[in-house]
């Protein structure tokens, strides 16, 4: 049996990892979309490394587009197996993949419109809304903690790891030679001590783990403070200077967790009177699919919900769908918070806020998360004295804020903490997966020092034999 890393191999997105029995029965650890990437990014997407026709199963850690992003391709090119998923995961994996072929389908567009009056030869997307539908056939629910034989060699069980709705530590018991070999993959983990979701379960001893290592060498601020920290935020620019504050957010958590703050501070009598927008189609959609799996919420908002049935809704808060209206916000002179996708600010609507913003010194943009290092986010947090934004350049006037944490992802901490439950003696190996170099470097360190004997970072298509 051998593991091939075809994705988030000293990288962050395009999470792929392959697994071949000797039987050569093949199954797939998430099929995510590299983002970010610079000029490599399509190159990256258009090339598994692998035969879509050969790939037996699939097991998807959760929704968000760099672990599930190129399912859509894996059909289109000749895929015709199961994908194992929670339910939760599988609704908003639905919703993720119909906006990235729109996203897709607006950018060819674009483009080839540029490349036709240049000769060049036209573009085509990875896929379309079509080859998505289709894609929903190949699902296949799984519920938490529950054994579940794919077949009679391979037996998966997923367990809650707090990312976001619906995410899972994949854990494989797969037969072979006589033996039973033990694999448990991460996927991305979460913070414990959530406001909102339930701190990651335990998994049971495995043998070989594959590992996320996003924040592998950083202590992210205490999760309570985050809600303080947005207070400020908007007393500051919204009551003290009377501009606007503009929050780059992933649809899928992110978007989450603010309105849940700010219920929680308007509950509290904390919240002054302010208009606040979430605009984006998407992070509507999704927030409609997060109050659907309530059974995901940990107990602190299960309790709340017995008083307030929607714990992401507030007085002043309007959801923007209409692109029009979107625009409007543009020529709004009164204070106010607007929300919107993407959460790198590298896409989406957002981009148009802040290159409207940007140049005004009583607004602020406010960084919650994760950045690419090539994404617009990552160029804001090195708090440059100007930025390219479509092709024009912008005085950055605006105060450049960051809350670290607000992270969806595991801190160096949190993942000594999700490793606790397992006897490091009985790991034969441990693969350090979806970080960037130099973090995983640091990572391999401190674990080695816990007592981890084997850990390989891998590259991207190096393939490792288990024994």
């Amino acid at each position: 049996m051998k593991i091939t890393f075809c994705g988030a191999a000293q990288t962050v997105t395009g999470s792929k990892h392959l697994i071949t029995l000797n039987n050569g029965k093949k199954v797939l650890l998430d099929c995510g979309m590299f983002q970010g990437m610079g000029k490599d990014t399509d190159s990256l997407n258009r090339n598994f490394g692998f035969n879509p026709y050969e790939i037996d199963y699939v097991v998807l850690s959760h929704a968000h587009v760099d672990h599930s992003g190129l399912l859509p391709r894996l059909v289109k090119e000749g895929f015709k197996g199961k994908i194992y998923a929670t339910s939760a995961t599988i609704d908003i994996t639905k919703a993720l993949l119909l906006d990235s072929a729109y996203i897709q389908k607006q950018d060819i567009h674009f483009l080839n419109k540029k490349r036709l009056e240049e000769g060049r030869p036209l573009l085509q997307p990875f896929y379309t809304e079509e080859d998505v539908r289709k894609t929903f056939e190949f699902f296949h629910p799984v519920d938490y903690n529950l054994p579940y034989a794919i077949d009679e060699d391979v037996e998966i069980q997923l367990f809650d790891v707090g990312h976001i709705i619906g995410s899972a530590t994949v854990f494989l018991k797969i037969k072979e030679s006589g033996r039973v070999f033990r694999i448990a993959f991460s996927g991305d983990v979460g913070r414990y001590r959530d406001p909102i979701l339930r701190s990651p379960q335990q998994f049971p001893q495995a043998d070989y783990i594959i590992l996320e290592s996003t924040y592998g060498n950083k202590i992210h601020g205490p999760i309570e403070t985050y809600a303080e920290d947005l207070k400020r935020n908007i007393q500051e620019t919204c009551i003290g200077k009377k501009g606007k504050l503009i929050i780059p957010a992933f649809s899928v958590g992110r978007t989450q967790e603010l309105l849940y703050a700010l219920n929680e501070l308007h509950l509290n009598g904390e919240l002054s009177p302010i208009d606040c927008y979430v605009d984006s189609p998407l992070s509507t959609t999704i927030t409609e699919i997060v109050k659907s799996h309530a059974e995901c919420f940990n107990k602190s908002v299960q309790k709340l919900m017995k008083k307030d049935s929607d714990p992401f809704y507030f007085p002043g808060l309007r959801y923007i769908t209409d692109k029009r209206d979107s625009q409007a916000l543009n020529f709004n002179t009164k204070p106010c918070v607007i929300i919107s996708a993407s959460g790198m600010a590298e896409a989406g609507r957002v981009k148009h806020h802040i290159a409207n913003s940007i140049e005004n010194w009583r607004n602020t943009i406010l960084l919650i998360g994760y950045c690419e290092p090539q994404s617009l986010g990552a160029r804001l947090k090195t708090h440059p004295e100007e930025v390219g934004i479509f092709g024009n350049r912008y005085q950055v006037n605006a105060t450049i804020h960051t809350i670290n944490s607000m992270s969806a992802h595991a801190d160096y901490n949190d993942l000594c903490q999700y490793l606790a439950c397992q006897d490091y003696a009985e790991v034969k190996q441990l693969f350090i997966v979806h970080g960037e170099p130099d973090v995983q470097m640091d990572f391999k360190v401190r674990l080695m020092k816990k007592g981890f004997k084997d850990i390989l970072i891998p590259e991207q298509f190096q393939e490792c034999g288990l024994t």
